[in-house]
């Protein structure tokens, strides 16, 4: 395919770059007839010279550039993009069969509005050549899928890491209860504990004063 690209580019790329430098050096002789196209497109668009000249002597410069930048294989999709815009008004102004009145005439201007739209054709198929790599559409499409499942991802680990937040604090709430359930537990098994105490103690200081009681009464 390099091969090719090499070969095609330069073939298609020819046309352009010789007709339009002899248009850029001799406007005169096709500015009657793209007189009808240019006076509209200059009403329209203000960078277009109102001059009829100077319009075909710019859109002659502008196939000479990008034909010889399309045979050299620079920036290659810019320039059959640029070469496809000059050639839609040069095909409108050349070769309007449609206003012929002489068969001859009107069959050879027929024919000529189709070569040109066929090279338009040619020119649209090297304008979307990527050469194999993925095209601008491509790669935005291909951003826009990757930062949704990105998006996605991110979504994911949120709730994971909540559902595990909640799941943990459950759990700490629970040990929680339980030590604080153990804890009083505790505490009463100690009222108890010095419950029992203090009755002995009272039990014990009891004894002598008994034992006293006894022996005056004996």
């Amino acid at each position: 395919m390099l091969v090719l690209r090499a070969v095609a580019r330069p073939m298609l790329a020819s046309i352009f770059i010789v007709q339009g430098y002899d248009t850029f050096r001799r406007p005169e002789r096709v500015a009657a007839r793209a007189e009808p196209v240019v006076r509209p497109l200059a009403e329209r668009f203000p960078a277009i010279p109102a001059k009829t000249e100077d319009a075909v002597r710019l859109n002659g410069a502008v196939q000479m550039v990008a034909g010889s930048m399309l045979a050299l294989g620079r920036w290659p999709r810019l320039s059959a993009l640029a070469l496809a815009a000059t050639l839609v008004p040069t095909t409108a102004a050349g070769h309007r069969f449609w206003e012929e009145d002489d068969e001859g005439a009107k069959a050879q201007q027929r024919i000529h509005f189709l070569k040109n739209v066929s090279m338009l054709g040619g020119l649209l198929i090297a304008a979307g050549d990527t050469a194999g790599k993925p095209s601008i559409a491509w790669r935005t499409r291909y951003a826009v899928k990757s930062a949704r499942r990105t998006a996605e991802v991110t979504r994911a680990q949120a709730a994971r890491t909540a559902k595990s937040a909640r799941a943990q604090a459950a759990r700490t709430a629970k040990v929680s209860a339980r030590t604080a359930k153990a804890s009083a537990k505790a505490g009463k098994v100690s009222a108890k504990t010095a419950k029992a105490s203090a009755k002995a103690g009272k039990a014990v200081g009891a004894a002598p004063r008994k034992a006293a009681r006894l022996a005056r009464v004996g």
